[in-house]
C-alpha cells in the first residue's frame, strides 16, 4: 500500500487555517479553547467545527492541541471538551499529559506531542503499545536516530521541518517560570531565550556584552524531505500558531510544490495525504516571511554554528551590501528587488541589529524614512516585503479545487447532469423540462460545455465534460447555469457526509514504561498522569517543575545546542582550532536573573542552572577520555 506524505500547518484561528488548506496543507492543528501550549491562539468549539467541514471537504485532518501539562482541577473539564471535539469530528489531540491516555475517552486517535520525551526507540515504542497513532519527534534527532526509531516501531511519525525552534528538549524548558513565574508548560511561555545576555566567565571576566546568546535561527528542512521520507518521517509540521496569515501560506505553499515535485517521482511508493490541487498567483520563497535566517539544525549532526545572536527579530531575505552613501540613502546591491515601504534589516556600526522603512526609490539610491549613517559593505536584509505580503494575503494567492468530470445526458422527461469527482463521489441532479429544438443549425453542445465549465468560487475545477443530445435542442443558458451549481453544491454536502474519520478507542495497557523513577522533566501534575506511570511500573515519580520550584537552584534547560560550540571552543569538534579553555563557571546574565552553564560533553548538551545550584564541573577533557580524571 502506498505511504500517505503529509503536510501539517498551524491554524492561529479559522482563517490562517483555511488559508493553510487553500495553500495545500493535508492537515491543520489549532488550539481550542483552553488547554493548548499557545495561551493566545484558542479558538471556540464553533469555529473548530466550521474548521474541520472546511478540511473535510478536501480529505484534510484537523488536529486539535490540548498540550499543556493539568492539574488536578482541571481533568473533568478537559475530558468535557474531548467529548465536544470528538462530537464535532476532530480528527486527532495532540498530548502531553499523561493523564489523557488515563481518561475514559471516546473513540479519537491520539498523538504524542513533541513535549513527551520523544528523542529514543524505547520511549517512542512504548507510547505507539499504550494506544498512539502518531509521535511528533524531538526536534533534536539526526537522519539515523529517526531512522532507528521508524525501524523499532510502526507508529506514524511526524517532524517538524520549518519556523522557530526552541532552544530547549521541549517541554523540558523551565526558564520562564524561574524567571517570571510563566509556565511555558501551561501555555505561558515568557520567551527567555530570546533576550539579551552577558557571558562572564568563572573569573567574572565579561566575555560577550547583551548578546542574544540563547537565540537560534529558525528552522528549513525544505530539502531534506526525501531523506526524511526515506528515514520513516510521514508527516512534515509547521511551527507557528502565532505567525501571521503570509507566513501560513508562504511557508505552506513553498513545502507543497517542494513535496508534489518529490510525490511526482515516487508515485509507485507514496501518495499526497489529501484531495485537490493548489492553484498559486505567487511564487513561494520562505525567506521572504518572518524568519531570523535558517539552520537544519541536527538533522545532519552537529557541523554549523546556529545561534542568531543580533537579535530575535526577523532578519528576512538577503539583498545585498551597501555599495555607497548618499545624503539621504543608500546604493544597495540589487535594489532592483526592493520596493516602497518594505523594512531593512542590518547590522549597525555598533554590532546592534537596526532596521529602516523604505520611503521611496529615486533612480537607484533607496531613501528610507528615517536615515541611519552604513558603513559601505554593511551587508543589507529586507525583513517587511510589501509588495509580496499585499500579494499572498489576497483570498485568491492560492486557491485550492477538485477535479470533475461533468457528464450532460437526455432522461426521458428532460436532462440530467451526473458530476464525479476525483475520488468518486458523484451525485446526479435532473431537470424536467419539455425539449424543443433549436433555431439553428448550429450545434448546442459547444454553448452548454462553455456554461457547464464555469465553476467560479465553487471548490471545484472541470477537468473533463461529456454532452450526450439525441437532438439539437435549445436549452437557455440560466438552465444550465442552475443545474451546474445545483450538481456542485450537492456534491460539497456529500464530501464532507461522506468523509472517513479514523477512530481508536484506547485500552489500558501495562506493559513496563522505559525508566523506572521519572525526575520533574517527565512533568507529572495531576493524580491521573501518576496512576498511569505507576500501572506501567514506575516506583518513584518527582511532582512537575510547577508544583514543587525550588527558587534559585533549579535546573532550567537542557539543550543541545552549546555557547562553547559557537564560541569556537568545543573540545570535541573544534580541539584542533579551539585554543585556550575557557575559565568555568560560565554564567548568563539579563538583570537580575543569572543562570550557570554545564556542559555535557559526552551526550553532547548543554544545561542551564539558577545561580544559587551548587555544581561539579568535570574538565571536558577527562569527559571526554583525552586525559585520565584525576
Amino acid at each position: 500500500m502506498k505511504r500517505k506524505i503529509e503536510i501539517l500547518a498551524p491554524a492561529k484561528n479559522l482563517v490562517q487555517g483555511m488559508a493553510a488548506i487553500n495553500a495545500g496543507a493535508d492537515a491543520v492543528y489549532i488550539g481550542a479553547p483552553q488547554f493548548g501550549a499557545r495561551t493566545n491562539a484558542t479558538n471556540s468549539v464553533e469555529d473548530i467545527a466550521e474548521m474541520v467541514r472546511y478540511a473535510h471537504l478536501f480529505k484534510a485532518q484537523v488536529f486539535v492541541v490540548i498540550n499543556t501539562i493539568l492539574y488536578d482541577n482541571e481533568l473533568e473539564q478537559c475530558k468535557k471538551l474531548i467529548y465536544e471535539l470528538y462530537d464535532i469530528g476532530v480528527d486527532a489531540l495532540i498530548v502531553q499529559d499523561m493523564a489523557i491516555m488515563e481518561m475514559d475517552l471516546p473513540p479519537i486517535v491520539i498523538h504524542a506531542s513533541t513535549q513527551a520525551n520523544n528523542r529514543d526507540p524505547k520511549h517512542v515504542k512504548f507510547l505507539k503499545d499504550a494506544g498512539m497513532k502518531r509521535v511528533v519527534l524531538a526536534r533534536e534527532l539526526n537522519l539515523d536516530q529517526v531512522r532507528e526509531i521508524s525501524e523499532a516501531t510502526d507508529v506514524e511519525l511526524e517532524f517538524f521541518v520549518s519556523g522557530a525552534l526552541c532552544v530547549s528538549f521541549s517541554g523540558n524548558c523551565y526558564m520562564s517560570i524561574a524567571g517570571g513565574e510563566r509556565s511555558a508548560n501551561r501555555g505561558s511561555c515568557a520567551q527567555n531565550c530570546r533576550l539579551p545576555y552577558h557571558l562572564i566567565d568563572g573569573t567574572g571576566k565579561t566575555l560577550i556584552a547583551n548578546s542574544h546568546l540563547l537565540s537560534i535561527k529558525d528552522l528549513d528542512l525544505s530539502d531534506q524531505l526525501p531523506n526524511l521520507i526515506e528515514a520513516g518521517v510521514t508527516s512534515f509540521k509547521i511551527e507557528g500558531r502565532l505567525k501571521d496569515i503570509v507566513y501560513v501560506k508562504n511557508n505552506t505553499s513553498f513545502l507543497r510544490k517542494k513535496l508534489d515535485a518529490f510525490l511526482e517521482n515516487n508515485t509507485e511508493k507514496y501518495q499526497k495525504a489529501s484531495s485537490g490541487r493548489t492553484f498559486y498567483n505567487f511564487e513561494p520563497e520562505m525567506d521572504r516571511s518572518f524568519n531570523r535566517g535558517y539552520t537544519d539544525y541536527f538533522v545532519n549532526k552537529r557541523k554549523e554554528k546556529i545561534g542568531n545572536w543580533e537579535s530575535p527579530k526577523s532578519q528576512g531575505q538577503l539583498i545585498g551590501k551597501v555599495l555607497e552613501v548618499k545624503a539621504n540613502g543608500y546604493i544597495i546591491e540589487n535594489y532592483e528587488k526592493l520596493n516602497n515601504g518594505d523594512g531593512l534589516y542590518f547590522i549597525n556600526a555598533n554590532g546592534e541589529a537596526d532596521g529602516a522603512q523604505i520611503n521611496i526609490i529615486i533612480n537607484n539610491v533607496v531613501v528610507p524614512n528615517t536615515f541611519k549613517p552604513l558603513p559601505v559593505g554593511t551587508v543589507i536584509y529586507r525583513n517587511s516585503d510589501a509588495e509580496f505580503n499585499k500579494m499572498v494575503e489576497k483570498e485568491n494567492s492560492a486557491v485550492r479545487k477538485i477535479a470533475v468530470k461533468l457528464s450532460f445526458t437526455e432522461t426521458p422527461d428532460g436532462f440530467q447532469l451526473l458530476v464525479i469527482d476525483e475520488d468518486g463521489h458523484q451525485n446526479i441532479v435532473a431537470m424536467n423540462t419539455e425539449k424543443v429544438l433549436a433555431n439553428t443549425q448550429e450545434s448546442v453542445v459547444p454553448n452548454i460545455k462553455k456554461n457547464l465549465a464555469k465553476t467560479g468560487n465553487t471548490p471545484f475545477v472541470v477537468d473533463e465534460i461529456t454532452v450526450e443530445l439525441t437532438q439539437n435542442w435549445f436549452l437557455p443558458i440560466s438552465k444550465v447555469n442552475e443545474i451546474r451549481r445545483e450538481v456542485l453544491e450537492q456534491l460539497i454536502d456529500i464530501r464532507v457526509k461522506e468523509y472517513h474519520r479514523e477512530e481508536f478507542q484506547i485500552k489500558k495497557t501495562e506493559h513496563p514504561y522505559p525508566v523506572e523513577k521519572l525526575d520533574f522533566t517527565y512533568n507529572v501534575s495531576n493524580k491521573l498522569a501518576r496512576a498511569f506511570y505507576k500501572r506501567h511500573g514506575v516506583t518513584e515519580i518527582e511532582k512537575a517543575f510547577e508544583l514543587q520550584w525550588d527558587p534559585g537552584k533549579a535546573r532550567v534547560m537542557t539543550t543541545k545546542y552549546c555557547v562553547k560550540y559557537e564560541l569556537g571552543k568545543c573540545a570535541r569538534f573544534q580541539r584542533d582550532t579551539m585554543g585556550e579553555k575557557l575559565v568555568e563557571p560560565l554564567t548568563l546574565k539579563h538583570g537580575e536573573n543569572e543562570y550557570k552553564l554545564k556542559f555535557n560533553c559526552k551526550p553532547c548538551e548543554m544545561e542551564i542552572w539558577e545561580k544559587d545550584a551548587e555544581l561539579e564541573f568535570e574538565d571536558e577533557d577527562e569527559q571526554l577520555g583525552y586525559v585520565k580524571k584525576h
